[in-house]
């Protein structure tokens, strides 16, 4: 039983998650065929650039309507705590791999959490520019000011979230088993345990009593 796994992700979330990171990669790479002429040769992947610009914006809404779906099911699970603020402070001992005075997280990590905040806000600010700009549908209703504006803020939000994914990506890769999570669902024990002891802690009811943050270190 003590080496049993645990299941940290269920077949429809982790089928939710790769939807979007796939509709991502397609949205991010058509973006890039219409930001600048030198990157237009990407249009190629998408059948030329008529359907480049008339696929990127449905492919940009279906990716956000199904991020919804990972932010019903795990916002609450997103929300920063005393804890997280903590480890915030101490995170440069994280980065040593040195778990001494590191509080306890839950299923996710502070940055994780703002990772997660900083997504959605990317997302928010994509869908309602890119509704401005939105040439076939919507941009006749704004004035040229606006959609210059929307233009504007569309590309700054498409550069963090890329940046974002970049890190989001990264951080999969450097924490190992993070990536397999997300392949099969499963974590060892000892991974949780390591990782998100808070988390640990709820899903096998072991002791929680080492939870708080006053832990010296």
């Amino acid at each position: 039983m003590k080496d049993k796994p645990i299941l940290r992700y269920t077949a429809n979330e982790r089928s939710n998650h790769w939807a979007v990171a796939i509709l991502f990669f397609m949205a991010a790479l058509s973006g890039l065929a219409l930001f600048h002429p030198a990157l237009f040769w990407l249009s190629h992947l998408f059948g030329g650039g008529p359907w480049t610009r008339i696929l990127h914006p449905f492919m940009g809404v279906l990716m956000f309507v199904l991020f919804l779906g990972l932010v019903i099911r795990f916002w609450r699970a997103n929300i920063l705590t005393a804890n997280d603020r903590l480890w915030l402070r101490r995170v440069d001992r994280v980065m040593r791999n040195e778990e001494q005075g590191v509080p306890p997280v839950g299923k996710y990590n502070a940055g994780q959490k703002l990772l997660f905040w900083t997504l959605l806000l990317c997302m928010l600010v994509l869908l309602l520019s890119g509704v401005v700009i939105w040439r076939a549908y919507f941009s006749q209703y704004f004035g040229i000011g606006g959609i210059r504006l929307a233009t504007l803020l569309h590309a700054l939000a498409a550069f963090v979230l890329v940046l974002s994914i970049i890190v989001h990506i990264y951080a999969g890769i450097w924490i190992k088993g993070s990536v397999g999570a997300m392949v099969h669902g499963w974590v060892s024990r000892a991974w949780a345990k390591k990782h998100h002891g808070l988390w640990y802690r709820e899903v096998t009811g072991e002791d929680r009593s080492d939870s708080h943050i006053g832990k010296k270190g």
